[in-house]
C-alpha cells in the first residue's frame, strides 16, 4: 500500500490555555531510529514527553507520559494513521501553564499540536517496489550499469560470480516497463528476478 513519509525534521509550537505544546516531527525507518529521536528530543524540564510513531506496515506506538490514559499518545498516533503517515515519528513536549484541560482538552492538543505540525511539513508519497536482480555476463555489466544509472534505477549492489548481478529497485507499477527496457537495452542479455517488496519515492 502507498503511503506518506516526511524527509526532515519539522517543529512548531502551539498553545492552549497557557500551556505550550512543542511538536517534533521526524523521518523514522525502524523503530530504533524511532526511539533514538525520542531519547535525544526528551526534556526533562517539561512537565510532559508524549510520542507516537509509525513504522510501515510493523508497528505502531504511544506513550502518554504521565498524562491521563489515551489523551496524549493516542490522539498522536490517531492523526498519524487517519492521514496516511507512515515511517514518521512524532514527540509533544508539554509546559504546564497552570490551568487543567479535562481529557477532551488533552486529546485535542496533543492531536490539533500533530496536525498542525504536519500541515508544515513537506510530504513525500511513497509507493510499493520491488528489489529486482539483474544478471548479465562481464562483457556487458558495465554498459549495462551506465545504462542502469542513466535509467533512473542506479544499483543498490553489485555482486560479482560467473556472471554480475546488479540489485536494482524499480515501483511494482513500473516493472512492466523496465522489463521491456532492459530487454532492448541488452539485446536480451540481461535476466531479471523481483525479490523482496519495498517502498520508493513516487516520480
Amino acid at each position: 500500500m502507498p503511503y506518506t513519509t516526511i524527509s526532515e525534521v519539522v517543529e512548531h509550537e502551539t498553545e492552549v490555555r497557557r500551556s505550550r505544546f512543542l511538536c517534533a516531527l521526524a523521518p523514522a525507518g525502524s523503530e530504533e531510529e524511532a526511539r533514538a529521536f525520542i531519547a535525544a528530543r526528551r526534556r526533562r524540564d517539561a512537565s510532559h514527553n508524549c510520542t507516537a510513531y509509525v513504522i510501515g506496515t510493523r508497528a505502531q506506538r504511544a506513550d502518554d507520559d504521565g498524562e491521563p490514559g489515551g489523551t496524549a499518545g493516542t490522539p498522536m498516533l490517531d492523526v498519524l494513521t487517519r492521514r496516511g503517515f507512515a515511517d514518521v515519528v512524532a514527540v509533544v513536549t508539554r509546559y504546564f501553564g497552570g490551568v487543567l484541560l479535562g481529557a477532551g482538552g488533552l486529546v485535542r492538543a496533543y492531536g490539533g499540536a500533530v496536525g498542525e505540525t504536519l500541515d508544515r511539513a513537506s510530504p513525500v508519497r511513497m509507493v510499493p517496489a520491488r528489489l529486482v536482480t539483474v544478471t548479465i555476463d562481464h562483457a556487458h555489466a558495465g554498459r549495462l550499469e551506465n545504462d542502469l544509472r542513466g535509467s533512473g534505477h542506479p544499483p543498490r549492489g553489485v555482486a560479482y560470480g560467473g556472471q554480475v548481478a546488479f540489485e536494482v529497485a524499480v515501483a511494482e507499477s513500473g516493472l512492466p516497463g523496465f522489463t521491456d527496457w532492459l530487454a532492448t537495452a541488452t539485446a536480451g542479455r540481461a535476466v531479471a528476478a523481483p525479490g523482496a517488496g519495498l517502498h520508493l519515492p513516487a516520480p
